[in-house]
């Protein structure tokens, strides 16, 4: 099924930016503090890879290069460097892998509050980017038109921590969970949990 927008000549390319920036994704991760220096200003998508041991029982491709990491989360992004730094690696509020991180890591008792939706107190925010640092690695690929990059690659691995764009099967329920018990956490004044 092709999407109404693409011409049948355009197949083929979408097809070789998909696969160029699965090589890209797939080459060795490297830390945040690495990664952070070298990220530029362009679009493209992205991915987080760690051990089994982080968040064990979600399934991951495993990485090439490196077997031992696994990846867990696919994004895309308008300015790579600007969703990594100011989203990813800052507030709760704009970023889906900050707050489903929190969600699974609810033992680790990350605690919420509403503004115009659930964040994390500063203090937690500074805590799970901490946690970030030391359990998560990046690697990511330069696209020009990275939403259909992400959505074909997405389909394709099934990242564990993505929910968007996944075929229903390959959801993972502990994710759904965690992600409904962080909006549930915290709400404005008056308003009951979802059902």
């Amino acid at each position: 099924m092709t999407d109404p927008g693409s011409r049948p000549a355009d197949l083929p390319a979408a097809r070789a930016r998909a696969e160029e920036a699965l090589r890209l994704l797939s080459a060795e991760p490297v830390g945040l503090d690495v990664a952070v220096k070298r990220l530029g200003r362009a679009s493209g998508v992205y991915a987080w890879w760690a051990a089994p041991s982080v968040l064990p029982g979600l399934p991951g491709m495993p990485n090439p290069h490196v077997p031992s990491l696994r990846m867990l989360y696919l994004g895309r992004a308008t300015t790579l460097r600007g969703r990594i730094l100011r989203n990813h690696l800052r507030r709760s509020g704009s970023s889906t892998l900050r707050r489903t991180l929190a969600g699974l890591l609810v033992s680790e008792g990350y605690r919420t509050t509403w503004t115009d939706r659930v964040v994390l107190i500063p203090e937690d925010e500074a805590r799970l980017t901490a946690w970030m640092y030391a359990n998560l690695r990046l690697t990511w690929a330069q696209d020009a038109e990275p939403a259909s990059v992400e959505a074909t690659l997405v389909r394709r691995l099934h990242p564990p921590l993505n929910v968007s764009g996944v075929d229903p099967e390959h959801v993972q329920a502990a994710v759904v969970d965690a992600k409904k018990a962080y909006n549930d956490s915290s709400r404005p004044a008056g308003t009951s949990p979802a059902p």
